[in-house]
């Protein structure tokens, strides 16, 4: 089990070394002293990963080689707001279709998938702001070469003005849990602490992010800024402080809903059934429709979609698993353009796309 300790100071969660006494935060510095494991400040998170053979384990049969697709994780975060005037209809939506969508299609066992939605009885599965940090922290613990991680966002996101110098357009972005008018936001900067620059050589990170204002809210170092003809360029996000924003030696990609200056759409008029987050039925469809051969086929497909909203809604299994969810209205056609981050510049047309 993961063992976690708010630091004094800003009180993220931080991962806690066996005997520790002392811990240093990573993002403000500030030093925390621990009475010992048993403290009530340090709690278990989640369920601990499933094993898979490793060529870097010393208890490994001699010869044993890793696993093909190594362990796939997911954290799947769904923020409806219930009750409030901020409501949003279809965020639970997505985060069941993509649960149905990493189990069925890219077998990812569901006991390696945790979700944080409003439907949860368990108040540690609710997507507060510290679930949602514990949850990020459990995701990366303990990665390794062959691994697989998801992260899925839908809700609301915002920005928030930087005055550290780290942000090209002078803003911060943000996720906003449920307690987010009392607790505070989730800002870009921490996410990228706590699930891009910890990634080991190996490991491939996939992020999906269905939010207003979403468009570097990894902070990851390049944006593929494409053109409605499929032509693009790689944009360097790199923060002028010199800061760095990448990993360590793994790779993190990030399809999120739509630019830093955009809105993303909760909206019917995709199923024609029911409210989803209009980038992640793109996403869903892009994949059932053929289209996930690489990333920038993806990438065009996903846009293709939110553009045409007035064309057939089509689809397979999980789009029309979510045609079955419930009933809604239909709205025009949407404004907002899925965007592409990732740690390192490559020809989105050659790389295979894989989860």
């Amino acid at each position: 089990m993961l063992m976690l300790v708010d630091c004094s100071n800003c009180h993220t969660p931080l991962q806690l070394p066996a005997g520790a006494q002392v811990i240093r935060c990573g993002l403000c510095n500030a030093v925390t002293r621990i009475a010992g494991t048993s403290s009530s400040s340090s709690r278990s998170l989640l369920p601990p990963h499933p094993q898979s053979p490793s060529s870097s384990s010393p208890h490994a049969p001699p010869g044993t080689p890793p696993s093909a697709h190594g362990r796939k994780r997911a954290v799947l975060c769904a923020v409806s707001y219930k009750g409030t005037r901020r409501e949003l209809k279809g965020c639970i939506n997505d985060a069941k279709c993509m649960k149905y969508l990493l189990v069925n299609k890219f077998k990812f066992p569901e006991s390696s998938i945790v979700m944080l939605t409003e439907e949860e009885a368990d108040p540690f599965r609710r997507p507060t702001k510290q679930n949602m940090r514990m949850a990020l922290f459990w995701l990366v613990q303990g990665c390794q070469a062959g691994d697989s991680l998801v992260f899925h966002y839908s809700g609301h996101g915002s920005q928030q003005r930087n005055y550290t110098g780290d942000e090209v357009d002078g803003y911060d972005e943000t996720l906003c849990p449920t307690d987010y008018e009392t607790q505070g936001m989730i800002v870009d900067d921490e996410i990228n602490a706590t699930i891009v620059r910890p990634l080991p050589a190996g490991v491939k990170l996939h992020a999906v992010v269905d939010a207003c204002h979403s468009g570097t809210v990894l902070d990851l170092p390049f944006l593929c800024r494409m053109d409605r003809n499929g032509r693009y360029i790689w944009e360097d996000h790199r923060p002028r402080s010199g800061v760095w924003k990448g990993t360590s030696g793994g790779e993190a990609i990030s399809f999120s809903g739509c630019d830093d200056d955009q809105t993303s759409a909760d909206t019917s008029a995709l199923s024609k059934i029911t409210s989803t987050g209009a980038m992640t039925y793109a996403f869903i469809q892009a994949i059932e429709r053929g289209h996930a051969t690489t990333y920038g086929n993806m990438l065009n497909a996903m846009r293709s979609t939110i553009r045409n909203t007035d064309g057939g809604a089509g689809g397979g299994i999980v789009t029309t698993l979510i045609s079955m969810l419930l009933t809604g209205g239909s709205l025009g056609r949407l404004r907002q353009e899925p965007q592409l981050t990732a740690n390192q510049q490559y020809d989105v047309y050659t790389k295979p796309f894989s989860l």
